[in-house]
């Protein structure tokens, strides 16, 4: 039975424990062969002898996207191995800035917006030359939080937020050239991070673990925190042939928490 990235060959950046993982992982399961960038080879390494110990199907290259050679990199690793690039999912951010603009240190922003804004554009372009010979999908992650803020975090909803932006401009952009642009936006993402969280809030508190996940559904009509592998079953779909006809849209995934 055919599986929905049988043949095609999907790049996928920040490839660590969470979101990257999951995606890298849900690409394969999907019958793609996966290319994994991350700054941290054990990471890599780690994750693409879970996807296939031969190392057949996967490949990797160790990557800083603010780098412009190391996104150049990252790429030619896939065109050389595979033959062609159909997919990049551009996982890789930075989001350790807390706080709001008054008292925020905006050289911290500045890092941010470099990282999440420049670097992820910067191995967009550095994929275009692949992507048009064939046309292709690229895939922003986005957050909740750019739409309606929950954590102090409005240095990474602001670089999120300009990444949305650019996304209406590329998809009008790179449409002619076959190649699609579209976001998925996750909310809370029940993984690594969140799980952290939930327990250290519930110790912090001295409450059951339950009663901290109750408060993050409480607006999710489907009454569950949905996990890093449903933002990656939204990146496969916008990755895939059945999203062929769409580009410049944004899908969040959130258990129905918010509308737009």
């Amino acid at each position: 039975m055919a599986k929905l990235l049988d043949g095609k060959t999907v790049v996928v950046s920040g490839v660590g424990t969470g979101l990257g993982r999951e995606v890298a992982l849900a690409a394969s399961r999907d019958g793609a062969n996966v290319v994994l960038g991350a700054r941290s080879e054990s990471n890599l390494q780690k994750v693409a002898d879970e996807i296939d110990p031969s190392g057949e199907r996967v490949a990797y290259a160790v990557t800083d996207i603010v780098d412009k050679t190391s996104c150049t990199g990252l790429i030619a690793t896939a065109a050389t191995k595979f033959g062609q690039v159909d997919a990049l999912v551009n996982v890789a951010a930075k989001e350790d800035v807390f706080g709001g603009l008054a008292g925020g240190d905006l050289e911290q922003w500045r890092a941010m917006l470099d990282t999440n804004v420049i670097g992820t554009l910067q191995l967009t372009q550095a994929a275009l030359p692949e992507l048009e010979k064939q046309g292709g999908s690229v895939v922003f992650i986005g957050t909740q939080s750019s739409f309606h803020p929950q954590l102090p975090q409005a240095a990474y909803s602001t670089s999120k937020g300009a990444l949305h932006s650019a996304m209406f401009s590329l998809a009008r952009e790179l449409g002619p050239k076959k190649i699609r642009v579209n976001m998925v936006v996750p909310t809370w993402m029940w993984g690594p991070n969140v799980e952290l969280y939930v327990s250290m809030t519930a110790k912090q508190r001295n409450v059951p673990e339950d009663a901290i996940k109750a408060k993050i559904t409480r607006n999710m009509p489907l009454g569950e925190i949905p996990e890093d592998g449903d933002v990656a079953n939204a990146v496969v779909f916008f990755s895939s042939d059945y999203a062929r006809m769409l580009t410049g849209q944004t899908l969040f995934v959130n258990a129905g928490e918010y509308f737009r």
